[in-house]
């Protein structure tokens, strides 16, 4: 009983030395917090295939502009993290940002792109581009991408609103399938997306113009192409039609 009390009084010393050296750490980080100063701003920006629609030096000067607490030697309390990540994100070509500070009282930014997949071309009007999610992008004055090409009433009616709808999935799924798949994001270099929905396809190599209809069945209606390449084209020639129709179940119409 005696070896129990006094190995319980231990036990208590111990855990009440530990908690206290607990409190003390956790005082002095706050204490240090409290005194940490802005000592630099560094931004890296997370490129594909050596992309970037985003300058770090954009970035730099954006946020110095708007943020003039963004002084070395500033106390990093009066300077908001999150506003700053706010900002960021605004950009028209930034996914996600992510702001923090190190040690040393740097902040740090760093920044994943929306990537374009296509470019709605307008003669009337400025273009835009589609990402990856299916946002509506601007223009970028730092790159011009190599992309698929939309245009037709259909497509300057997504610019026109702004936004790809829930209406829209199919075609974005389009777009995505085109664009992953080696063969096709090479042969197919355009797209008409009608005013009712349906699509339009334009070949690098052969004139005709591919009938897909609605942009579902996508793997279906490419293995139908596929079959035209195979079976038809080598009897008939690449001209020998102007218009190859795929969007029926089970039909390939050559006209």
């Amino acid at each position: 009983m005696e070896k129990a009390r006094k190995w319980k009084f231990k036990k208590s010393v111990i855990f009440g030395f530990l908690g206290l050296i607990i409190i003390v750490f956790i005082a002095l980080i706050e204490h240090r917090e409290k005194d940490r100063r802005f000592s630099g701003l560094e931004v890296y920006i997370q490129g594909v295939s050596q992309v970037y629609f985003v300058e770090e030096k954009e970035i730099q000067q954006m946020l110095q502009r708007e943020f003039p607490e963004l002084t070395v030697g500033e106390s990093l309390k009066k300077i908001s993290i999150y506003e700053l990540e706010k900002k960021v994100e605004s950009h028209p070509f930034v996914r996600d940002a992510e702001v923090y500070t190190d040690l040393k009282g740097k902040i740090m930014v760093k920044i994943a792109q929306h990537i374009p997949m296509a470019r709605i071309v307008r003669p009337m009007a400025s273009d835009g581009y589609i990402s990856q999610e299916g946002k509506i992008l601007p223009l970028s004055s730092n790159f011009t991408p190599r992309v698929l090409t939309v245009e037709g009433r259909g497509a300057e009616r997504i610019l026109d609103k702004g936004t790809l709808g829930p209406e829209h999935e199919g075609f974005l799924n389009l777009l995505t399938f085109i664009t992953e798949d080696e063969f096709w994001n090479a042969q197919i270099n355009g797209l008409e997306l009608l005013s009712n929905g349906e699509v339009l396809l334009h070949q690098q190599v052969g004139k005709q113009v591919i009938e897909f209809g609605a942009p579902e069945e996508i793997p279906g209606k490419f293995q139908k192409v596929n079959l035209f390449y195979d079976e038809i084209v080598p009897k008939k020639g690449w001209n020998a039609y102007k218009r190859v129709n795929v969007k029926f179940k089970d039909q390939i119409i050559c006209e």
